[in-house]
């Protein structure tokens, strides 16, 4: 991770020397001038590329930093011990609004976080720099960066992806109901009925005929009685059922839409350049034997262009882009970069370079 010191510059720290000038050559092609961009690093261990003509820039590195980060010796200090250890530094001095677009390249490229890289440090005894310590070999160099990538304080963080399911229930609510309750109520009636009634009538009738013998039969002491009738209503109720009322429940059934939102982790991955052309040798070279072994030219004389897509793929200005997007401009720029190379022939090369980085190989 690149940070920023006083004085307007912004210091990147990265694996080895290779990935440094590469890293200074991305942002001149971002407009930032060459001599404000100063590249450190070991001589002595060979991972870093550089040769012994350039030994006068590795006696001052810890002044270096000390004029960089002022009075605060531990962090100049973690600086000058990484590049002890075989790793490269950039540093760029520039206008503020130009910081921010360094800052990103940097990154891109994969600057490494120093706080981080001085916690791996401490994991095997490191307290502070020591000026007098002499300069890792590459022997050395290699070892460590092998412990680095086990090392506790080296590992990435993980970011979990989350996402939301929408569950849908039931529940039972209460929407109200029907209470039948009865009571008794009065009301008169009026009916008509016919009533019979009986009365003895006693009638004399003036007679004069001989008596008979039926007569003189009845000629004796007798009476008669005669039994007078009559009706009276009688009122007598009876209860029948008219009506019933039946209270119940039906069920319906019905379906409703239901509609909510979700939310979900999207984790998008940017490949970012890996610490360094030596973690991609391999497979230009084997790319290089099946596409070039044949025609006679030297894997030198390739190489610059797998090295060329591969910078390019890093290069902010191209990010998200196709190769179809880019190579009109890839091609300009190359052969103006190597005019003696002829981009017919060198193409495949860069754009294999290219697809490494982007990961579409």
């Amino acid at each position: 991770m690149a940070q920023t010191s006083k004085n307007n510059t912004v210091v990147g720290v990265f694996d080895d020397y290779s990935t440094a000038e590469r890293v200074a050559q991305d942002l001149t092609n971002a407009g930032i001038p060459r001599n404000s961009i100063e590249v450190k690093s070991n001589f002595r261990t060979g991972a870093a590329g550089r040769s012994q003509s350039e030994e006068e820039h590795e006696g001052g590195i810890s002044g270096f930093f000390h004029r960089m980060f002022g009075g605060d010796d531990d962090e100049h200090g973690h600086y000058a011990e990484a590049v002890r250890r075989g790793s490269a530094v950039v540093c760029v001095t520039a206008p503020q609004e130009q910081l921010d677009e360094a800052v990103e390249i940097m990154n891109s490229a994969g600057a490494i976080d120093i706080d981080r890289r001085v916690a791996a440090y401490r994991e095997a005894g490191y307290e502070r720099h020591d000026p007098t310590a002499p300069p890792y070999s590459y022997d050395d160099a290699v070892r460590e960066r092998e412990r680095l990538r086990g090392s506790a304080a080296e590992q990435g963080a993980s970011i979990p992806v989350i996402e939301e399911e929408l569950q849908v229930g039931k529940r039972v609510v209460q929407r109200g109901g029907v209470r039948v309750y009865s009571h008794v109520v009065e009301k008169p009636v009026e009916e008509s009925v016919e009533l019979r009634e009986e009365h003895v009538r006693v009638e004399r009738r003036p007679a004069d005929r001989p008596v008979d013998k039926g007569d003189m039969a009845r000629l004796r002491d007798q009476s008669v009685e005669v039994t007078e009738t009559s009706e009276e209503p009688v009122i007598q109720k009876r209860a029948r059922v008219r009506e019933e009322v039946v209270v119940g429940k039906e069920t319906t059934r019905r379906t409703e839409q239901v509609r909510d939102t979700v939310r979900r982790t999207e984790v998008e991955v940017e490949r970012l350049g890996k610490g360094g052309d030596q973690d991609y040798t391999s497979d230009f070279r084997r790319d290089y034997e099946k596409r070039y072994g044949a025609s006679g030219a030297g894997y030198e004389t390739i190489a610059p262009a797998y090295e060329y897509g591969y910078s390019s793929a890093n290069n902010p200005k191209y990010r998200g882009k196709s190769w179809s997007d880019v190579e009109s401009d890839l091609r300009t720029d190359y052969e103006q970069r190597q005019p003696n190379s002829s981009w017919e022939k060198t193409k495949d090369a860069v754009r294999y370079g290219w697809e490494k980085v982007t990961g579409r190989r």
